[in-house]
């Protein structure tokens, strides 16, 4: 049996660990806060767009499982808003004990509060072991970072408006530090329009309570509530600066975008509170994450590691990426998707099998190949790719990619060979 460890228990770093379970592995994961999912416990929003496509592919790969604890928990279905159609919301609040139980049940072995800080090497390419800020190594035969690329503090106090104590909670757990950089590689880090590193996160959780009785119950029935803005407080150089492109439409300037998951979730990455209870309904509004949502949010993209289209990271032996570790994706649906690929071939790898590489016929392998390919370009760190929006959305739709038709997308999988291959 193989020990594979996984340093990051958010979307991605479950799945990978998932994959490399049923792959007959011994798995623990590595993180360094105390609840899995990372910037899952503040999104919420599914199915939106090509991500419709992209959750139906891995469901016909066999990497289903974690859609099915968003469906399970999903407070609307098929709702359309501002530059989106057919969302599903889950609630934030119930999806993370659900995962925790799932992770436990294949007895993959979690250790929360664990800041992995430096990696031991051997044969110059090769892992054997990561190391904990208390200087406890956990070795391995093969490793997958998903540790994101938000942080450390200082980047958001450099790049950003400060640190804003967002779900991550660098200053109470410690800041991120990537792994790849300590095996020896450079990472790249992306820049806003502006020419600026990084980028904002792109939304923030009000408390529903606080808002008006009107809002809440229009909230609680159609999942999403817009509320104009009067013309004294719209601010379009927000767009550029934040990650998710899919939301830097008008829409998301001129109005208040409100979106049900268990919290109501505010498209915008901050908004000064002073100004936003001035809004009619919002009077009593208070931020929930990030706690000082009214100055700034996380900034994103500081670290992201160059990989393969096997998610294997650049020159280093036994070494896989996912999430926004392995590119600039934006998106748990992303976050899934690469972590599945990453923990797949990392079990893969472990065991001697023949590694796998998503075909570009398939939405997924056409966003892992083409995310890849325009790093190979100039001016290249100011874009983001996602399934729901922005340049790769409409790349879908130009190549016919883009479904929502349930039984043409599996038969897509079977057509090349691959229904159910994680799972085999």
């Amino acid at each position: 049996m193989f020990k594979m460890v996984v340093i990051g228990g958010g979307w991605s770093g479950v799945a990978a660990a998932i994959r490399g379970a049923k792959s007959g592995g011994d798995v623990v994961i590595c993180e360094k806060t105390d609840m899995l999912l990372g910037l899952g416990n503040v999104g919420g929003i599914m199915r939106n767009n090509g991500r419709f496509t992209a959750t139906e592919e891995n469901i016909a790969l066999g990497a289903g499982e974690l859609f099915d604890i968003t469906d399970k928990f999903a407070t609307h279905k098929n709702v359309d808003f501002p530059g989106h159609d057919h969302a599903s919301f889950y609630d934030v609040a119930l999806v993370e004990p659900e995962v925790r139980r799932l992770v436990k049940r294949l007895g993959i072995q979690i250790k929360f509060m664990t800041r992995i800080v430096d990696v031991k090497i051997e044969d110059e390419s090769k892992l054997s072991a990561v190391v904990t800020a208390d200087g406890e190594e956990t070795k391995g035969d093969v490793f997958v970072e998903t540790t994101g690329s938000t942080g450390a503090m200082g980047n958001c106090m450099r790049y950003g408006n400060g640190c804003s104590m967002c779900i991550l909670r660098c200053p109470a757990f410690g800041p991120r530090v990537s792994i790849t950089e300590k095996a020896g590689q450079k990472d790249i880090s992306a820049c806003k329009a502006d020419g600026t590193r990084g980028a904002f996160s792109g939304s923030c959780k009000l408390d529903k309570r606080t808002l008006s009785k009107k809002i809440q119950k229009k909230l609680d029935k159609e999942g999403v509530v817009v509320v104009p803005l009067p013309e004294r407080f719209i601010n379009r150089d927000k767009l550029a600066r934040k990650v998710c492109r899919q939301y830097a439409l008008e829409p998301y300037a001129e109005n208040l975008i409100l979106i049900d998951t268990g919290y109501a979730k505010l498209m915008t990455s901050y908004f000064n509170l002073e100004d936003l209870r001035q809004v009619e309904g919002f009077e009593n509004v208070r931020f929930a994450d990030p706690y000082a949502g009214g100055k700034g949010n996380s900034v994103r993209y500081m670290s992201v590691g160059l990989r393969d289209e096997y998610m294997k990271a650049r020159d280093i032996d036994n070494l896989f990426l996912g999430g926004e570790k392995s590119g600039f994706f934006v998106g748990h649906t992303e976050a899934i998707s690469t972590g599945s690929l990453a923990g797949y071939n990392a079990a893969m790898f472990a065991d001697g099998k023949p590694k796998l590489i998503l075909p570009e016929t398939l939405a997924i392998g056409e966003l892992l190949k083409f995310a890849n390919d325009v790093l190979e370009e100039e001016n290249c760190l100011d874009r983001r790719f996602t399934f729901a929006g922005g340049e790769f959305f409409d790349r879908m739709k130009e190549k016919a990619l883009y479904s929502t038709d349930v039984k043409q997308i599996k038969k897509r999988v079977e057509a090349e060979g691959l229904a159910d291959i994680y799972n085999r």
